[in-house]
């Protein structure tokens, strides 16, 4: 049960870090609002792990894996964050969720991995799920979600790349350079396109790393308490949280294909880990 509640407060925070970003992409440069997370979620996380492991994490086995899925979620979130100054904060992280699709495709596409039948059907309907959310057609559709689509890619491969490094390298370390690789490119790259925030815009710069650190360490501290298959599903929680916060803080109108693709989607992935987890616990049971 603490596994689950830890891991609902994390992808709660995860939708507030999102509503944080679109509010912020109205006062600064999204250049800035990147800066802000990144930055500061690389402090507040690196100086809880020394107070809590020593420097030890500093070191890392696989600092090209590690730079590489650091830049992975980097891209992902630049891509995110310049679609949230355009489009609903719950259509974008509806579409989001099709990473999680995308990784079961890139598993058959780059490791070779099998899947039945089941499954293939499962994909299909999470990309209906995602055309549905998109809303198709020459009058509606909403160009800035294909940023999201983008953003997904690379956040299916930023999952792909935990994977491989998961039982290679120390946690801590996985989890510094999240964020760090991130924070030391945007603090060169904020350099000549920084405008002075007011102090509204900067305590929100402060908060949104703030709020992206504790969700990071509130999916670690549930993870502690049960195994990742098992508590993944209830990430899924960010949507819902996503969809409440576009109503209450934006004004935004839910749309009923929202709502529809969103269902799908998380059907879909649901389906899918399922699968995976009655696949492995036959191996296992060989």
């Amino acid at each position: 049960m603490n596994g689950i509640l830890f891991t609902l407060a994390a992808g709660t925070c995860f939708a507030m870090q999102d509503s944080i970003g679109k509010y912020l992409t109205g006062l600064v440069p999204v250049i800035q609002v990147l800066w802000g997370r990144y930055l500061f979620q690389t402090l507040v996380t690196g100086t809880v792990l020394t107070l809590t492991r020593g420097p030890g994490f500093l070191k890392t086995t696989h600092p090209v894996l590690q730079l590489t899925r650091g830049l992975c979620l980097l891209s992902a979130t630049t891509l995110m964050y310049t679609a949230l100054a355009h489009v609903p904060l719950a259509d974008a992280t509806a579409v989001m969720f099709v990473a999680p699709i995308l990784v079961t495709v890139f598993s058959v596409l780059f490791l070779k991995e099998r899947i039945g039948i089941h499954r293939i059907a499962a994909v299909i309907a999470g990309f209906v799920g995602m055309l549905v959310i998109l809303r198709p057609g020459v009058a509606s559709i909403e160009p800035a979600l294909f940023l999201v689509v983008i953003a997904a890619i690379f956040n299916a491969t930023y999952y792909m790349l935990t994977r491989r490094l998961a039982g290679r390298e120390d946690s801590a370390s996985t989890m510094f350079n999240t964020s760090a690789p991130g924070a030391v490119v945007l603090s060169l790259v904020v350099i000549p396109l920084w405008q002075a925030p007011s102090p509204t815009a900067l305590a929100l710069m402060i908060a949104i790393g703030c709020t992206g650190a504790f969700a990071h360490f509130m999916l670690v501290r549930g993870f502690s308490y049960a195994s990742a298959s098992l508590l993944s599903p209830f990430l899924y929680v960010q949507v819902l949280v996503a969809s409440i916060l576009t109503v209450v803080v934006f004004g935004d109108p839910l749309h009923k294909t929202t709502a529809i693709g969103a269902l799908i989607l998380v059907a879909s992935g649901l389906y899918i880990w399922w699968r995976e987890n009655r696949t492995r616990a036959k191996a296992l049971a060989r």
